[in-house]
């Protein structure tokens, strides 16, 4: 605990048998929940998960990273979290950032803390690819233009939410698909939480999960369209149901198409 705040860690997997074990083992001990979901691997990802004594769920086909988000703040909600931390069991982002990024929130300072690759001047050093890099810069841009804010990037799969930002946000009206990270800040921009970043080293490897060149192409124009809905809804041109106040809103409840441990 921090500040008397229940801290969780929230794992979303998906063939992650090989790099499972490392992040989990540099993640603090001040953790008080771990849980692991699995969006219907083809690897041995739930038999590490359950080696290292982790707290799994597994869905039933494979929906989506934006779905297993969902399933992952769900079950962290559930569990009494007051601090969600999202990292990604590939080991492309170092897990020993979680106790600052953490206490960010617990101590209120921030709502969403995210580790930003860009601060610092790392991600080239670690391995970002060149295209990913200037795309990374571009799409930031023109984010930061028409949010209003100023974040060194959008695109960092590692962040900490308070639990009123994730009660609060209408985040299943958001994608299923990866686009699903950037509609999330999208929607903390616009119901004014607070952001913070903390600079974070990264690790491109081959194990490392990373979307290819299509699937990276249909992300970007997905970041557009969230940042060009954000500018219409913001002046009244149009409404969007993932900026709408009543959207439907994620509930500390099971759902009907995962389940705890392996599926029979």
């Amino acid at each position: 605990m921090i500040n008397g705040k229940r801290i969780a860690v929230v794992l979303p997997a998906y063939n992650a048998e090989k790099t499972l074990e490392a992040t989990v083992r540099e993640l603090p001990e001040l953790v008080d929940i771990t849980i692991l979901v699995d969006d219907h691997s083809s690897d041995r990802t739930l038999d590490e998960a359950a080696r290292l004594g982790l707290r799994a769920f597994v869905h039933d086909r494979n929906y989506g990273y934006g779905r297993n988000q969902q399933t992952c703040y769900r079950e962290a909600l559930a569990a009494g979290a007051d601090v969600v931390i999202m990292v990604h069991p590939d080991y492309q982002y170092t897990p020993l950032l979680v106790t600052a990024m953490a206490s960010m929130v617990a101590y209120d300072v921030y709502d969403v803390v995210l580790g930003s690759r860009i601060l610092g001047g790392g991600a080239l050093r670690g391995g970002m690819p060149i295209w990913k890099y200037i795309a990374n810069r571009f799409l930031t841009a023109f984010e930061n233009l028409f949010l209003g804010i100023k974040l060194s990037e959008y695109h960092t799969g590692y962040r900490a939410f308070s639990r009123r930002a994730l009660t609060e946000l209408p985040l299943l009206e958001n994608s299923d698909d990866f686009v699903f990270d950037n509609q999330m800040l999208a929607q903390c921009a616009y119901f004014g939480f607070r952001i913070g970043e903390v600079s974070c080293p990264t690790r491109y490897f081959e194990e490392a999960s990373s979307i290819n060149f299509r699937r990276s192409v249909k992300y970007g124009f997905g970041v557009l369209a969230t940042s060009l809905q954000f500018g219409l809804q913001r002046f009244g041109l149009a409404h969007f149901a993932i900026f709408n106040r009543q959207g439907r809103k994620i509930e500390p409840s099971r759902a009907d198409y995962y389940a705890p441990g392996r599926l029979a």
